[in-house]
């Protein structure tokens, strides 16, 4: 009877997991529908986008470079040795620049931009609506959905990117220190190297990744600071959702656009 009772109680958990997921992606793929009708026939606020860029852009612009700088360094000390081995020091600023600017990049750019730039947009918004500041829009007839969501996908779609290319750049040069300064190679092989293995559809789809990569951390962001539960705590549950979230969307999402954009 307990085993019935146990096994009763392990579905009936399993099921109310998967009904409230089944829940919330039907909520967010409504959010999106919403937001992108906003985009075509709402209103562009062209002002609050730039603003949106310059906050959400320049205060991740450190993070994002010591985060490639010392994947680029780290990189490259646990490849250029081994490279060197075996003869094949001509293939390490190609090898570098592809794994850059395809995978580590754009992904990395992801990450560090879901927990600075996706807390950042919760935070905001959940203590607006915690504030009452939404009601306030809709009691104005402005749609929350035009003035709160459609600026901030569109900045991080924008900044995503650009962070990306950013921080390829810092990835190679750091790269570069380490396989010329202590690896041994020349300048000359490095950059020969990268001429010769590194094509520009290695960064354009890695920035292509970038775009789906700020669409998500925005949307969900803005998602979890709609829905957060009232009070101070409730705000702190929500940036944290949207974090783990926005993560774990992240690598789905990247592992898809690998398939598609590289598996030829």
């Amino acid at each position: 009877m307990n085993d019935k009772n146990i096994l009763v109680n392990f579905f009936e958990s399993v099921g109310k997991f998967l009904i409230r997921r089944a829940e919330e992606f039907g909520t967010i793929v409504l959010l999106y529908a919403d937001t992108f009708k906003q985009l075509v026939k709402g209103k562009l606020r062209a002002k609050h986008i730039i603003s949106q860029m310059a906050h959400l852009g320049a205060d991740s612009l450190m993070i994002v470079s010591l985060t490639l700088l010392f994947t680029g360094v780290v990189f490259t000390l646990q490849t250029a040795h081994e490279f060197i081995r075996f003869g094949a020091q001509s293939t390490v600023g190609g090898v570098i620049s592809i794994a850059i600017g395809r995978e580590l990049g754009p992904v990395l750019v992801g990450v560090v931009c879901a927990g600075r730039v996706g807390a950042a947009i919760t935070a905001e918004i959940s203590t607006m609506k915690v504030t009452e500041q939404i009601d306030a829009l809709k009691v104005m007839a402005v749609s929350p959905t035009n003035y709160l969501i459609v600026p901030r996908m569109l900045a991080c779609m924008i900044v995503v990117p650009i962070l990306t290319i950013f921080g390829d750049i810092i990835g190679v040069v750091g790269g570069w220190a380490v396989a010329v300064f202590y690896s041994g190679l020349t300048s000359q092989t490095f950059v020969h190297s990268i001429e010769v293995f590194a094509k520009i559809f290695d960064l354009t789809g890695g920035l292509v990744k970038a775009i789906f990569f700020g669409n998500v951390i925005a949307v969900l962001g803005c998602y979890y600071g709609l829905t957060c539960p009232n009070g101070a705590e409730g705000v702190g549950i929500a940036t944290t959702k949207t974090v783990v979230s926005s993560i774990i969307v992240i690598f789905i999402l990247n592992a898809l656009l690998t398939f598609v954009l590289y598996s030829r």
